[in-house]
């Protein structure tokens, strides 16, 4: 399960702002909003969470479920190495 948490952390890590994340996403700015400030596990249309997950992934965010393997052991995200000479999927900062 996707939480809220872990979709501020990934555009965090990502600097991305919420707007970005959207159009990345192919989703109104609306439901990346209502998205983030869920409480705990993100509720929402399976197609929305899908491509949201999807463009978070192909920017390089790694997702960490509860239990995997982590030095805290619970929920979160980091940030994957890129392999040398790839670039991010999703322009980061400001225009």
């Amino acid at each position: 399960m996707l939480t809220a948490a872990q979709i501020r952390a990934a555009r965090a890590l990502l600097g991305l702002d919420q707007r970005r994340l959207a159009e990345a996403a192919g989703l109104s700015l609306p439901t990346i909003q209502r998205m983030e400030a869920s409480d705990g596990q993100v509720r929402g249309n399976v197609d929305s969470l899908v491509k949201l997950v999807e463009a978070l992934e192909r920017a390089g965010i790694e997702f960490i479920a509860e239990g995997s393997p982590s030095g805290g052991g619970g929920r979160g995200v980091r940030l994957r190495a890129a392999p040398a000479g790839a670039a991010n999927q999703i322009p980061r900062g400001t225009p």
